[in-house]
């Protein structure tokens, strides 16, 4: 919309950050002069006097690395949320949408007038800042933080009190129509009336109509020498239109400040990760949890409750008896990540590699990868699974490969094809085609596990393989102690973990055959450590 490209003149965010960081370094020259050990910066509270805000002024505050991760991830949990809950709804007006919306702002990032406000207000504030910070880096990770943060402020804003305490409080004025106007446009007012109220009950404002653009598309709206005439009850759509045009104003400038920042090297990684959307709980092996998973196990598990990519990866390597490096990296941490010991990995990999060359040539070039990838050999470093994230946006497998994801990177009769294998109904396929059409992969996959597993709709919002799995093993089992769900913890996944253990699909393309010619797997290792030294 055009209101989104310009900001108002009363914000210039973009001199206003320069101005915050510059402040901010001079700070730290000074503490670094003077021997500075740390000092806690007091929080301004008149900042949070009130639930909403257009977060039109930054914080200025110091944060423990820990509080940064932690309002974060809750709130890009919450934005995601929002967006699958706007994606099911048949509308904002929905009350499936409604109540989804509720139980996710309850759980993630509630807005209360208890004791707790000031913490819960500044949680809001701080979270909505960082994460700003982590999706001003491309337009079109602008571009999905602008429409959540949109469809969330236009929830929280509709209660009808909140709305009018709001508009007071950020002093947003608009011009009501004089009663005699109204009457001499009073047919004209009513032509857009679709439920024909009498116009004697309304009141209508004047709005420059850049700024009704959404009314104006809906035809919600009556317009006369460049304003929108707009009926009370529309004007929830107006402010939200300024905090969209505003944030997107703000998103822009703060692109442009953020190569200037100079931040604690331990913050970038998190951002580039946040950037990512890699936020899942970091599946791993855990000790003395008593949850494992054994070589026989996996046919059985993969059909029952593997997602989609997995158990597409797991049929290749049944029919094949080998999988190309990508794939066996994908593939390898995912089983790691639902409770595969390192022994039980190479008697999985050893039968099915040894059925097509000998058990020499695997233990000699594949044995070592495995052991790799479980911490034991190399850096030993914990690498833990890809997130669906990272798979969706990993390169498209080319021929004779099996990694990434069918809902995205399978063309529509493959995937349907495909679906039909697994018994899933046509009816059930036609609505995850249609969910693969708008881009909505993850969403297709949550939709893909709601008929595999005969439920009406999904307590949850899928962002990970290995999550997926622990949800499918909780119904397999009827909540008991799942055979194979490993031990997660709900934290954010290591950045540099995750980038190194990725570097196979983004540093490395190379061909890998099951001739002379295969790529040695020490060569994909190399590139591992390279890219985590660069990271």
């Amino acid at each position: 919309p055009q209101g989104d490209t310009t900001p108002t003149p009363q914000h210039t965010h973009h001199s206003h950050m320069a101005e915050i960081l510059h402040v901010k370094r001079q700070r730290r020259q000074q503490q670094a002069k003077s021997g500075w050990v740390g000092v806690k910066v007091e929080v301004d509270e008149g900042l949070y006097a009130r639930n909403l805000q257009l977060y039109d002024v930054p914080p200025v505050e110091d944060i423990s690395l820990e509080e940064f991760e932690s309002f974060a991830v809750d709130r890009l949990k919450l934005l995601r949320a929002v967006e699958v809950a706007k994606i099911r709804a048949s509308g904002t007006r929905d009350e499936n949408y409604r109540k989804q919306m509720q139980e996710a702002i309850k759980k993630f990032m509630p807005l209360t007038n208890s004791e707790s406000r000031f913490h819960e207000r500044r949680k809001d504030h701080v979270s909505h800042f960082i994460l700003r910070l982590a999706y001003c880096r491309s337009e079109d990770l602008r571009r999905w933080f602008l429409a959540q943060e949109t469809d969330l402020f236009r929830f929280r804003i509709e209660d009808p009190d909140t709305f009018r305490q709001f508009v007071k409080e950020n002093n947003i004025q608009y011009t009501p129509i004089s009663k005699d106007q109204r009457d001499s446009m009073a047919a004209e007012l009513s032509t857009f009336l679709f439920n024909r109220r009498s116009i004697d009950e309304m009141t209508f404002f004047m709005v420059p109509f850049q700024e009704a653009l959404e009314l104006v598309k809906k035809r919600l709206v009556y317009l006369r020498g460049g304003m929108a005439y707009v009926p009370q009850a529309e004007m929830v759509s107006i402010v939200t239109g300024l905090f969209r045009a505003r944030l997107s104003a703000e998103l822009t400038a703060t692109s442009k400040a953020l190569p200037n920042i100079e931040e604690d090297d331990r913050l970038l990684p998190m951002l580039a990760a946040l950037s990512k959307q890699q936020v899942a709980n970091e599946f791993g092996m855990k000790k003395g949890d008593g949850l494992t998973v054994t070589a026989a196990d996996i046919p059985r598990l993969a059909e029952e409750s593997f997602p989609l990519c997995m158990r597409h990866t797991q049929d290749s390597l049944a029919r094949d008896h080998h999988l190309k490096h990508v794939g066996r990296l994908q593939y390898g941490l995912f089983l790691k990540g639902i409770g595969l010991s390192l022994e039980e990995a190479l008697m999985f990999w050893r039968t099915e590699f040894s059925k097509v060359m000998a058990v020499d040539k695997f233990d000699k070039q594949y044995a070592y990868n495995i052991r790799y990838n479980y911490g034991k050999e190399g850096k030993r470093t914990n690498y833990t699974p890809y997130s669906c994230m990272k798979i969706i946006q990993s390169n498209h497998p080319g021929p004779g490969e099996n990694h990434g994801c069918p809902f995205r990177h399978f063309d529509a009769d493959s995937l349907r094809t495909r679906l039909t294998s697994y018994k899933v109904a046509q009816a059930d396929i036609s609505e995850i085609l249609g969910l693969v059409k708008d881009h909505h992969y993850q969403v297709a996959c949550t939709r893909y596990f709601e008929i595999t597993h005969k439920i009406p709709q999904a307590e949850f919002s899928l962002q990970h393989p290995n999550q997926y799995f622990e949800e499918s093993r909780k119904i397999r089992t009827n909540g008991q102690s799942s055979t194979g769900a490993a031990g997660s913890s709900s934290s954010f996944s290591s950045p540099s973990a995750s980038a190194a253990a990725g570097a196979a699909s983004t540093a490395v393309k190379t061909e890998d055959t099951m001739g002379d010619g295969e790529l040695d797997d020490e060569a994909i290792l190399q590139a591992m450590e390279d890219s985590d030294n660069d990271f």
